[in-house]
């Protein structure tokens, strides 16, 4: 299989990173260069507010709305009230974890974001805060050594283990190796742990030394992300049209994996990045509400304010002579595409997935074990439910930021992010009812109505009776105006000195 990593960083806004597994893009990253980014970064916060009903806190932290911090991820630790934030020490168990019990009003407290603020809500915060490396993740908070939960072989995982002990690390901290670390050297490994110890150093320095609020550590940009945890030696080729991105990303291989320096490339053609590897086709369908399966089938994904709905449908499938056997077939070939189009569009939240009926049950156990096996891919956390007896497939995809469509589409004004308008019948009528209640409402003069010029036309061809009656019956002159430049369903209605109704004309 060939993966290859495309960066295109040409524009002044806006840096892409695509990844491409035999030419198919397989996962897609967008950040705005002017865009504050918050996620991942620490901060010296301060209580603001409790609300015992929710069990949480409205922290302070210096960004443009304040922090949500839920009691779950508070430490005990903080219950005591600390002068030294970076002192953490276990508390016995069984202590209550009642928000009001952990924090006070004014209390200082370091917190990382752990998850973007979407729509009117602020960041979601924890007081577990952790570093990210190469091939490492420290975590100041918590004393334990572990490994990634994506590294299934459990000999690996023991000499990863022995590798992190036999590096004497100290004390009370917790390191968990990651994915990318699976075949690191222990030279590699202790690299790694001494530039997080190194850089936990100066998140001390800070934090005791610096105001509130204040920022102490902040994440890498997408390119350097892109390196640290993307990179791998299944990566056949990194292309990249910025020079100086190209400088940067060959500074970083040359410094953490000089064997893979030359397959970095640097793309110097005029037509740009994106479209000579034809994925900016496939980027534009990734919003696509219909998506196609190899075999005929499609899949319907909606995204709705509660959840996302996706829906397998069989097509112009080849029908198989046991109708068990065509359902099996469609739902195992929808796997792959469901869980690519996941990350792809980066969804998260309650996820249900309406499979084709089965009934056996051994095809159904054999079809969670698929999209389980597939969802190992994923970066985010998945939890997976089996299969209910009316087929439904439902499943929990870790949310930190708004998904890829709610990043660069908004909703339309005209439908207002249904995807539909009222037809012309409806919208008149619409207009009439409208009328009524504005004459009612408001004192005497002629009554104009500025509507969509289709509706214009609608009123002064199909009801043009209705209008007359309602001159007739209110003793008020209604003029319908057409407006090229208003939406479908906008209605502007405004009174100027009384007309008297002329018979046979109410349009102009």
């Amino acid at each position: 299989m060939s993966r290859k990593i495309l960066i295109n960083d040409r524009e002044a806004d806006e840096v892409r990173v695509a990844v491409l597994e035999d030419g198919k893009l397989d996962d897609l990253y967008i950040e705005r260069t002017r865009t504050r980014k918050y996620l991942g970064n620490i901060y010296k916060a301060r209580v603001l507010n409790l609300e015992p009903g929710i069990q949480a806190a409205f922290v302070d932290f210096g960004g443009d709305r304040n922090g949500f911090l839920h009691a779950s991820d508070v430490m005990p630790f903080y219950a005591d009230d600390p002068e030294d934030l970076t002192a953490y020490q276990p508390r016995p168990p069984g202590r209550p974890a009642l928000i009001q019990d952990l924090l006070r009003p004014g209390q200082d407290v370091l917190v990382q974001v752990s998850k973007d603020g979407i729509g009117r809500k602020g960041p979601t915060l924890t007081t577990y805060l952790s570093l990210p490396g190469r091939y490492m993740v420290l975590m100041p908070s918590l004393a334990r050594i572990g490994v990634s939960k994506k590294i299934h072989d459990e000999r690996v995982r023991r000499r990863l283990k022995g590798m992190v002990r036999e590096l004497d690390p100290p004390p009370g901290m917790g390191y968990i190796v990651r994915t990318a670390g699976a075949d690191c050297t222990a030279e590699e490994l202790k690299k790694d742990l001494d530039y997080l110890l190194h850089l936990w150093a100066a998140v001390v320095r800070k934090a005791k030394t610096g105001p509130t609020p204040s920022a102490l550590y902040e994440e890498s940009d997408l390119v350097t992300r892109t390196m640290r945890d993307l990179f791998s030696a299944d990566v056949t080729e990194m292309v990249v049209d910025s020079p100086e991105v190209y400088e940067q990303a060959r500074a970083f291989l040359e410094e953490v994996m000089p064997e893979y320096a030359g397959r970095l490339k640097l793309y110097r053609r005029e037509r740009p990045l994106f479209h000579h590897y034809r994925v900016e086709e496939q980027i534009e369908r990734i919003f696509r509400r219909r998506v196609p399966l190899p075999g005929g089938g499609f899949l319907v994904i909606e995204q709705t304010e509660a959840l996302v709905a996706i829906d397998v449908n069989s097509g112009r499938y080849k029908k198989e002579a046991d109708l068990e056997d065509t359902a099996f077939r469609i739902n195992m070939e929808a796997i792959p595409v469901i869980c690519r189009q996941l990350r792809l569009r980066d969804l998260g939240g309650v996820i249900i997935v309406d499979m084709i009926d089965m009934r056996d049950a051994g095809r159904r156990k054999e079809v969670e074990d698929t999209i389980r096996r597939e969802l190992r891919k994923d970066k985010a956390r998945v939890r997976v439910a089996p299969i209910s007896e009316f087929g439904i497939l439902e499943m929990t995809r870790q949310r930190v930021r708004p998904s890829l469509k709610q990043e660069i589409y908004v909703p339309c004004r005209a439908c207002r992010g249904t995807g539909y308008v009222k037809s012309l019948t409806s919208m008149a009528l619409g207009v009439l009812r409208d009328v009524k209640a504005f004459i009612r409402r408001e004192g005497g003069g002629t009554v104009e109505v500025a509507v969509p010029e289709e509706v214009a036309l609608t009123l002064s061809n199909t009801m043009r009776e209705e209008l007359l009656g309602l001159e007739r019956r209110f003793g008020r002159r209604i003029v319908i105006v057409g407006d090229r430049n208003l939406l479908p369903e906008e209605v502007r209605f405004s009174t100027r000195p009384e007309e008297r109704p002329r018979d046979g004309g109410a349009i102009s």
